[in-house]
């Protein structure tokens, strides 16, 4: 089970109660810092936007692609390592809201981690140091470190010890 604090609701659905659960000025804020990251193509400037304004952890050379959509209730809640690439399109959820309760949970991807264009990273999820996540998989559970996953549901391709075999029996590029 993903590590999640879970609230219970009475009455409508979870969504309408969001604004018990956080701000309206927050969210606002939170969606046009992230709208203004998701179309600009300066990586640096994204980092600046969503450490100072989202108040996200971001590693330093960390790379957000187009299009990268951060949890705008709880982008606090998102940790990135050094030099990882957050691949095109790509959602990354702090929060969900169901029909009876909403989950919040802490969302930590670590150092030269690949996440594939299209992925979603649910919340409550580690993915550790040195992976690589497939285009399109939905990340309902923690990654290990070194570790190559993919799909819907989401499982894992290669170990790190797979991996680290097939990098040694690939040929050597020369120049």
């Amino acid at each position: 089970m993903r590590r999640t604090e879970r609230f219970v609701v009475e009455g409508a659905n979870s969504l309408w109660h969001i604004y018990k659960t956080v701000s309206f000025w927050k969210v606002m804020k939170n969606f046009i810092v992230i709208q203004l990251g998701r179309y600009s193509p300066s990586l640096s400037f994204k980092n600046f936007l969503y450490r100072h304004f989202l108040h996200m952890k971001v590693g330093d050379e960390t790379s957000f692609a187009l299009m990268v959509m951060p949890d705008v209730m709880f982008p606090e809640r998102i940790t990135i390592g050094k030099n990882s690439i957050i691949g095109y399109n790509t959602t990354l959820l702090a929060h969900e809201y169901l029909i009876n309760e909403y989950r919040i949970g802490e969302v930590w991807i670590g150092d030269r981690v690949l996440i594939g264009a299209n992925s979603t990273i649910l919340p409550g999820v580690n993915i550790g140091d040195d992976a690589i996540v497939s285009a399109a998989t939905l990340v309902h559970k923690d990654v290990p470190a070194g570790s190559f996953v993919g799909g819907n549901p989401m499982k894992v391709i290669y170990t790190a010890e797979e991996m680290a075999t097939r990098r040694l029996m690939q040929p050597e590029k020369t120049s």
